[in-house]
């Protein structure tokens, strides 16, 4: 008997799906729309809605695409979006997912920046974000606590990269990519060292400085506020592992302290602002964007931030099943994420130093940490959507 004609990888793709594209990209459209409460929130919406309601996605596909999120640098939301897309539809479907889940939220934050930049200098707008601002401190601090807890444990190694990350980022204010990787590195050779190599002997802090310096000419080379715009948040969205506000220590490095982007009070102004607006937490940096270089400058920022994750989510998807579990791997993640973790919470002494100057502040900021503690039902959307509300009463009262 002969053997059936074998159909191709795409073929078979299109045939299994019980779903049109179009369906996939107006869900995730809506989504992107109306998808509160960051990237947690958002991979629970798409298994409840694509797994268990519609069954448009595998139970196994789905957790292959989240193992995979989670191993990549990027935003966990967005990354998650892409793989969901590439089952069925490949290069295509990720990337009109891709399109769909972030296009609201990007034009809601270039419609904030171009209010901000309009009218920021109004006691209103200073009004709420003198609140906002504070309330911020209080998300991050509670973001940290349950990374922390989560990813560190009890294993030692990790609490003294944690540690000493932590350290580094509030005496320098500055967080290095270096870092990050000598950590995930020294986290592998020592947990889950390849066959017949004594870590001890590898001397990879020496071979990480290459790297660093290589990182410093390409930043020493660049020509225009665009380019580098465009190469910062690329590094940003290729090196920061973790989710959502993960990312915040690495952008308030680049764009407060190197670059001078922004002030501290911008900054945190910029944070909040992906707080109130739907989507993928990581598209403040559309609002960074536009605050420096106007729409370009959003675009080019979203952009830059995105790329990565999308290419390392479409390009290692085929052979993700075969070779993502390896303990090498797996402990190179941990070991960065440990170092992710401390730079959070170091950022949260850094930013609050600045944020939180007076009793007013310090109350917001405990008061949204107290809420978020003891309760599961208040969503950071609506914590800050108050504290806005709040400020405007407070404000002109104090100031």
């Amino acid at each position: 008997m002969s053997e059936p004609i074998k159909k191709s990888d795409t073929a078979v793709q299109l045939q299994d799906a019980t779903y049109s594209l179009w369906q996939l990209v107006l869900y995730f459209l809506k989504l992107g729309t109306i998808g509160f409460g960051g990237p947690v929130a958002l991979v629970g919406y798409m298994f409840r809605d694509l797994v268990e309601k519609r069954r448009w996605i595998s139970e196994s596909d789905y957790k292959d695409g989240l193992a995979l999120s989670q191993l990549a640098p990027g935003p966990l939301a967005a990354q998650l979006g892409f793989y969901l897309g590439y089952v069925h539809y490949s290069v295509l479907g990720a990337t009109l997912v891709g399109i769909a889940f972030v296009l609201p939220s990007f034009l809601m934050v270039v419609a904030l920046g171009w209010a901000y930049a309009a009218f920021g200098g109004l006691t209103w707008m200073q009004a709420v974000f003198y609140a906002v601002g504070a309330s911020v401190i209080g998300i991050i601090a509670f973001s940290a606590y349950k990374l922390t807890s989560k990813t560190i444990g009890k294993d030692w190694l990790l609490w003294a990269i944690f540690l000493v990350v932590a350290v580094y980022t509030v005496v320098t204010e500055t967080e290095e990519v270096i870092m990050f990787l000598a950590a995930g590195i020294l986290y592998w050779l020592v947990k889950a060292p390849p066959k017949g190599l004594k870590w001890r002997n590898m001397g990879f802090i020496g071979l990480a400085e290459p790297a660093k310096n290589a990182l410093g000419a390409v930043q020493a080379t660049d020509s225009g506020t665009l380019w580098n715009i465009f190469t910062f948040f690329t590094k940003a969205g290729a090196f920061v592992f973790g989710s959502g506000l993960a990312i915040v220590p690495f952008l308030f490095s680049g764009v407060v302290k190197e670059y001078q982007w922004l002030t501290d009070h911008q900054f945190l102004d910029a944070v909040a602002v992906a707080m109130i607006t739907p989507g993928p937490v990581v598209i403040t940096t559309g609002f960074i964007g536009y605050l420096v270089a106007g729409f370009p400058g959003a675009s080019i920022a979203a952009l830059a931030t995105f790329l990565p994750a999308y290419l390392l989510t479409i390009i290692p998807a085929p052979f993700f099943k075969k070779y993502g579990k390896r303990p090498g791997i797996n402990a190179f993640v941990t070991g960065v994420t440990a170092a992710a973790t401390g730079a959070i919470t170091g950022a949260v002494i850094v930013l609050g130093k600045r944020s939180l100057v007076d009793v007013p502040t310090v109350s917001f900021a405990l008061a949204t940490l107290l809420l978020l503690w003891k309760s599961k039902k208040v969503s950071e959307p609506i914590i800050v959507l108050a504290a806005s509300i709040i400020g405007l009463i407070v404000y002109p009262i104090t100031h």
